[in-house]
């Protein structure tokens, strides 16, 4: 698969690529992370669409080819990506969740606070609220003087289990993060969906705080915390996949009636 950017083909790396399956009248959004792609979520996407739901896990701007294409993108076209793919979900369904991993519990959180109830649900895992790294207060100089730092991708507890994602992190796009995530944290009293968080206390790349930050500022009511004991960061390719999984599809079993009722068939 290639994409264009500046007016030029770029191949997307193998597994990246953009996931999309026609469903039911329940829509899915999953939203990956920063210099991360689609393929932390795919196997996520792949249970949700084997269970009948529509489901769309789109490639974010600057993702999925090389970390120098990212150097040309920021959260704009990162947030702008979501937001469209969420429109297209809420012209065909009756009914839609949003799903985040890291920078993607980020996005999660953004679209709830502007989309409102027109979103029935969010699923976060080890959402980012804030860039930790003591230099980051120095980005806005050292973006013009270092154009990467060492990557982040790939903190996962399995053996044999790897992420798809660069191994260098763009300092202009990290600048850019670093201010999305100063925006999404002002607006998290905005939140007010339902809510499913599942965080690692061993996360090498997002602190637990970050969850904690997140549960304390929310307006939801209806919150679910869990912890992923057995996993790291990016715990959708982890020991403890197959329970975010799980426990996600209940979480829109119990908020979507028409979910719900053919679960409790197919239980039957």
């Amino acid at each position: 698969m290639y994409i264009v950017i500046k007016e030029t083909l770029v191949p997307v790396l193998p597994g990246a690529e953009p996931f999309r399956h026609e469903g039911g009248e329940v829509g899915v959004l999953l939203c990956h992370g920063f210099t991360g792609s689609p393929q932390s979520l795919r196997p996520w996407a792949e249970y949700l669409a084997g269970r009948g739901l529509t489901v769309s896990l789109p490639l974010l701007p600057g993702h999925g080819t090389r970390w120098q294409d990212m150097q040309l993108t920021g959260w704009q076209d990162w947030y702008a990506e979501v937001d469209r793919a969420l429109r297209e979900l809420l012209d065909r369904c009756e009914q839609v969740f949003v799903f985040g991993l890291s920078m993607g519990g980020a996005l999660t959180l953004r679209l709830a606070a502007k989309h409102g109830d027109a979103i029935s649900g969010i699923v976060l895992v080890n959402p980012a609220n804030k860039v930790h790294d003591p230099l980051a207060v120095t980005l806005p100089v050292t973006k013009h003087l270092i154009r990467s730092t060492p990557g982040i991708a790939s903190d996962i507890a399995k053996p044999g289990s790897e992420e798809v994602g660069y191994d260098r992190v763009p300092t202009r796009a990290a600048h850019s993060l670093k201010k999305f995530l100063q925006l999404v944290d002002a607006d998290l009293p905005q939140v007010t969906q339902p809510m499913l968080l599942l965080h690692s206390p061993q996360d090498h790349v997002v602190p637990p705080v970050d969850s904690a930050r997140v549960l304390a500022r929310v307006s939801s009511t209806d919150v679910t915390e869990t912890l992923l004991e057995q996993s790291y960061h990016v715990a959708t390719l982890d020991h403890d996949a197959e329970r975010i999984f799980a426990d996600s599809y209940a979480f829109i079993g119990r908020l979507a009636e028409s979910v719900g009722r053919e679960g409790a068939e197919a239980g039957g």
